[in-house]
Parts: C-alpha cells; sequence; structure tokens
C-alpha cells in the first residue's frame, strides 16, 4: 500500500522533537578474510575497516532525517570512546549521558569470509551501567525514546528496568513514545524485565527472526501454514505473524522485511502493508537501524506511524545503495521523500 505521505499532518510541538537513545555504542572493527581462520592458522586480511556500531546507526538515520537527537547511554575514556564522539559530533548528536573516566569503550571483531560473519565482543564503559544510569534523562512531551535490543541483554538491563519503572513511563499517563527493537535473543532477557516492557506497550520494531524470538517467548502461536506453499507464502506468513504479536503485546507492531517493506498493526486495527522499494545492492549489515533511526525522527516530527513507515521504508532501500564499505548510509529526509514521491506517481501512471 502507497498512502500519500505528503498530506500528512505534522504535530505541533512547543519544543524542538527530541529522539533519544538509551542504547549502548561500541566500535566495530570488520576484517574481509578469503575464509575463516583455522586455530591456531596465520592468516592475511583482504580489508580491514572500523566504524561506529550498536545505537550510533540509529541516532546517525534520526538525524540526518531532521529530528534533534541524544544518546544518553555511558560513553568512556580512551581511543574507541574519542572515535564515538568524533563520529557523533560529525552527525550532530549531543552525549547527555554519563562519563565513565577510568575505562574505554568496547570493541567487537567482525570476521567476515564472504559467506558468514562471526563475532567476537569486548565490552567495554557502555555496559557499566546501574539503576541510576538514566537519572538525568526526562523525555519531554512529544520526544522518542528509542531502547535497544542490545541493552536488554547485559548489565544495561538494570538501567533500562530502573528507567522503565518510573510512574512517568507508564502507557496511560506519558506523553512521549517508546520504540523497541528486541534482540533476536530473547531466550537471555530476564522474566521480570520483558514482563515490565510489554506492559510498557512500546511501538514494538522488529524483523522476521525477532518477531518469532518475541512469539517463542512468549508462547505466541502464529499459523506458519502459509509458508509451506510452493509461492512460499512469505507476504501471508509475515502477516499472520504481526497480527498475532499485536493481539498478545497490545502495541502498535512494526514487522519489516527489507524490500518487501513492512506490516503494521496497531492493537484492535487491521494489519496494513507498507510497500517497499527495491534494492540491488550488496551490504554486509543490516539497513535495520537506518530504519528504525528514520521512523524515529519521523514520529518526534509528528508523523503517523503508517506514513513514517512508509518513510523508513525508502530511508532503507536509499541506505543500502549508498553503502559504504557494506554499511548502509541513511540519506536525507528530502531524498527519501523524492523517492516515496516518484513511487506514487509511478502508481497513478500504472492504473
Amino acid at each position: 500500500m502507497l498512502s500519500d505521505i505528503l498530506h500528512s499532518i505534522q504535530a505541533k510541538r512547543d519544543h524542538e522533537p527530541t529522539v533519544i537513545s538509551l542504547g549502548q555504542v561500541w566500535v566495530d572493527s570488520m576484517i574481509k578474510v578469503p575464509e575463516f581462520p583455522v586455530p591456531g592458522s596465520f592468516m592475511n586480511a583482504e580489508s580491514i575497516a572500523r566504524s561506529v556500531n550498536g545505537s550510533f546507526a540509529v541516532l546517525e538515520a534520526a538525524s540526518r532525517m531532521g529530528a534533534q537527537t541524544e544518546l544518553a547511554s555511558i560513553l568512556g575514556t580512551g581511543p574507541w570512546s574519542d572515535m564515538i564522539r568524533r563520529a557523533l559530533k560529525r552527525v550532530n548528536v549531543r552525549h547527555t549521558g554519563i562519563t565513565n573516566k577510568g575505562l574505554d569503550n568496547g570493541l567487537r571483531l567482525v570476521i567476515n569470509d564472504g559467506q558468514e560473519r562471526s563475532f567476537i565482543s569486548a565490552p567495554g564503559a557502555e555496559v557499566r551501567t546501574d539503576a541510576h544510569t538514566f537519572d538525568d534523562v526526562h523525555p519531554k512531551s512529544g520526544d522518542v525514546v528509542h531502547i535497544s535490543g542490545a541493552s536488554l541483554m547485559n548489565t544495561g538491563a538494570v538501567a533500562v528496568e530502573s528507567f522503565i519503572s518510573r510512574p512517568e513511563c507508564a502507557p496511560d499517563v506519558r506523553d512521549f513514545r517508546i520504540v523497541l527493537t528486541p534482540t533476536s535473543m530473547m531466550s537471555t532477557v530476564n522474566e521480570r524485565l520483558l514482563e515490565d516492557i510489554v506492559l510498557l506497550h512500546p511501538i514494538w520494531v522488529l524483523n522476521r527472526q525477532q518477531g518469532r524470538a518475541i512469539a517463542d517467548r512468549l508462547g505466541i502461536e502464529v499459523d506458519e501454514t502459509a509458508t509451506m506453499r510452493v509461492d512460499g507464502g512469505f507476504d501471508d506468513s509475515m502477516s499472520a505473524l504481526c497480527d498475532g504479536l499485536a493481539d498478545v503485546l497490545r502495541a502498535p507492531v512494526v514487522l519489516r522485511a527489507g524490500s518487501r517493506g513492512a506490516w503494521v498493526r496497531r492493537h484492535g486495527e487491521p494489519v496494513q502493508h507498507i510497500d517497499g522499494f527495491e534494492t540491488k545492492a550488496t551490504h554486509i549489515r543490516s539497513a535495520g537501524p537506518t530504519h528504525t533511526g528514520a521512523l524515529c525522527a519521523l514520529l518526534a516530527n509528528g508523523w503517523n506511524l503508517e506514513s513514517a513507515v512508509q518513510i523508513a521504508n525508502a530511508a532503507a532501500s536509499l541506505a543500502i545503495t549508498k553503502g559504504i564499505n557494506g554499511v548502509p548510509q541513511c540519506p536525507t529526509y528530502d531524498e527519501a521523500v523524492a523517492l516515496v514521491t516518484k513511487a506514487l506517481k509511478d502508481a497513478e501512471h500504472a492504473d
């Protein structure tokens, strides 16, 4: 479905809309090898590239899509933290969180043999959180708070639990939105934290793997018979998964699937399929964070959920075509809107 987003009305704000991330940030060192090395062997890498990862990609996308952005999580001191600070400054993201003066941020090695990627993580300051880490985070009306799956799996869970337990975060009183991108490793998330997150009724933004992980963890039964058809039944399967998740979570669900677009359902309403955009470029990192960041920015600027998803679909598609060293690069708001506008005109001419 393509709706004419150009007629959406942005809500009026009495302050600058802000996307606030509670997510962790670290440095990736991506190593390309001809094949995965066997233990004890020596091998020359074909290439190596370093980039800032974690919630940085979400904030970068939100900033490029026109929102004011803040990183509220911990940064350390050292070469990796310095690299992160430079990257944040380059994309106009303010760090409003705590500084750990005795520890650097973490490093993650990503070994890519052209077939699979393997990861070795050495966490740092970003995971040294406690119940007071987000004491100074006070979202205002219309803001969007993003919580990443990585923050639910380690000591970051303590800080997230403390934040969402505040009275002002309760769904019946809060005047800001919470967007959650869960992890595919939901089996490792603390049961109490998961229950509190479900009761929070955030906007769940996830891919199929993450959606299946949530369904399995919560015992949500999803009809998978469509996937057994000759044509694969992918769209029907995604629609059923989105439907089942929204029923149990009782919250908005955005289930994305790359060029196939996204399935969106608000609790109590039918599932909507928002068309995606074909891409042909090869990339080694998902454009999911770009999609999430764009969505958060548009929500902060007053767009309704369905229209925001439509532009986010376009932003993710363009990010892949603009990728550098296999890392998607988020386009500007104008570039994303131009792609949607072109698709609308093409659809009109086709009719």
